[in-house]
């Protein structure tokens, strides 16, 4: 399906082109189906909301000028603030997270410590149970008179 080549030229430069629909069994004559075609000529069509639409450049003392610079300012000034508020923010929470991380240190320290004091006591405790620990003797003599001796001191 060619087109003529004045057709060609000047759909392209109103920024039209033609995209080739895939080929149906009806047996319809197929249709070209326009597209607004990038003036780089990229080949890449561009959605009709995307174009921008350049108008002639406004006078600086006409309303709608002084309407828009209004405009584009408090834009501007908002999106300065936006930006002030989140470095702010930022800046808050990395102090937190450093008091955090700080006051998490001291207790792994103390933790830390108190472990060791606490092996300390076990093994303190684990030797003397050994040193106390007496094999156990051929007669059961001495186990039947180490408690008459208890009671006997407890009695005085």
């Amino acid at each position: 399906m060619s087109k003529p080549s004045g057709q060609a030229d000047t759909m392209e430069a109103n920024g039209l082109g033609a995209l080739p629909l895939p080929a149906q069994g009806s047996g319809l004559q197929q249709v070209p189906q326009l597209a607004h075609v990038s003036p780089s000529g990229g080949g890449k069509a561009t959605p009709p909301s995307k174009h921008s639409k350049k108008a002639a450049p406004l006078e600086r003392n006409s309303d709608e000028y002084r309407l828009r610079r209004e405009r584009n300012n408090m834009a501007v000034k908002k999106s300065r603030l936006k930006s002030k508020q989140k470095a702010q923010d930022t800046l808050q929470r990395v102090n937190q997270l450093k008091e955090e991380n700080e006051r998490l240190e001291a207790k792994i320290k103390l933790l830390t410590k108190e472990l060791s004091v606490l092996k300390d006591l076990f093994l303190e405790h684990a030797h003397n149970l050994a040193d106390n620990v007496q094999p156990p003797s051929s007669t059961g003599t001495e186990s039947a008179a180490a408690p008459s001796t208890i009671q006997d001191n407890a009695g005085q």
